[in-house]
């Protein structure tokens, strides 16, 4: 399978104008501008808020979108990115902003960008997440495997492969497609055919079908505030020719540390893929899905909100705003309800 079709599984299927909306915010000129134009992004993978309170915008197109609170500018490769697909973005302990990209690894002081690929030892240039742990690792989760990076060398980390039901095509076999922390200090990895693998810094355990997950292709992995692990999957047959053979299971599980949860009362929920799962600082857990919107869960109910595309990133930001990066277009949920949010806005 090409690297073009798993993207798209990744992040849609399967991986600024003339007018103001207030005096004070600047977009670039929309005369003849279509709609699909006038988005964030058509594509919009990653969404950040760092710590001065700036938002940033990954897209697979366009390179980083940021907000200050007053201007939308964007970032490209002319002014440095190693790529104009960023995928993935994070601030370091000491206020750099760090962004994975399909190009390699690029860090942002304000103003320059230094970037790092496989010549420097990057376990692989297309890079899907990143991650600051506790004790300051920075580890890097790309298509071709993960490494850790101390800001000069990359020290390759081999994850075991555990037996699986249907071994993975060869290209997405050593694809990270998530990397958390979790409360005790342990390290998750989601991989696409193989399950999650947690990794204690000594040992590696690995949870798949056969241990309770609806499907071996997990792509996002987060932990609430009890402790309990919540993992997306998606629809592994999706990646099958036939199209009379794309069906099965894939969606929601929660792990306690003992067995896996599956919300098969939620029908959106099940049979379909969960790319990205939030927990926010209230505690309650944002599921996205391709196919059904957003759900919220909150004291053992979901909410379900109807976001109109697929979500591939989400946000809570300092302002309680929660936003929505999608297959078509950047999305705002607050007290005004849902909102598109264009290059023009509105931002305020």
């Amino acid at each position: 399978m090409i690297k073009t079709t798993l993207q798209i599984l990744l992040i849609i299927l399967s991986v600024s104008c003339s007018s103001q909306e207030s005096n004070t915010i600047r977009t670039e000129n929309v005369q003849n501008k279509t709609e699909e134009d006038l988005q964030i992004g058509e594509y919009v993978v990653a969404t950040f808020e760092d710590s001065k309170g700036n938002l940033w915008f990954g897209t697979l197109a366009k390179g980083v979108a940021k907000f200050d609170g007053n201007e939308l500018k964007y970032l490209t490769t002319k002014d440095g990115l190693s790529s104009n697909r960023v995928t993935s973005i994070i601030e370091d302990k000491d206020g750099y902003l760090w962004f994975g990209t399909e190009q390699g690894l690029d860090k942002y002081d304000g103003e320059t960008f230094l970037n790092f690929d496989e010549e420097d030892g990057l376990s692989n240039n297309s890079i899907s997440n990143l991650l600051m742990d506790s004790k300051n690792n920075f580890w890097v989760g790309t298509w071709g495997g993960v490494c850790k990076f101390d800001g000069k060398n990359f020290t390759n980390l081999n994850l075991p492969y555990p037996s699986v039901e249907a071994v993975p095509n060869d290209y997405t076999k050593n694809w990270i497609t998530s990397i958390v922390e979790d409360s005790k200090g342990n390290i998750w990895f989601g991989r696409d055919g193989y399950g999650a693998c947690k990794y204690d810094g000594k040992t590696f355990t690995n949870y798949t079908k056969k241990d309770g997950l609806n499907s071996d292709n997990v792509q996002s992995i987060s932990e609430d505030d009890k402790g309990n692990i919540w993992i997306g999957t998606r629809v592994a047959e999706k990646d099958k020719a036939n199209p009379d053979e794309r069906f099965g299971n894939g969606g929601l599980n929660k792990f306690d540390g003992v067995k896996f949860t599956q919300f098969l009362e939620v029908k959106e929920l099940n049979n379909n893929d969960v790319y990205e799962i939030y927990t926010d600082n209230l505690n309650n857990i944002w599921i996205s899905t391709i196919r059904s919107g957003a759900f919220k869960y909150k004291d053992g109910k979901f909410e379900n909100i109807k976001v109109p595309k697929p979500i591939v990133s989400m946000l809570k930001d300092k302002k309680g705003n929660m936003w929505f990066g999608c297959a078509g277009g950047l999305y705002r949920l607050n007290a005004n309800g849902l909102e598109n949010i264009t290059v023009n806005g509105p931002w305020k």
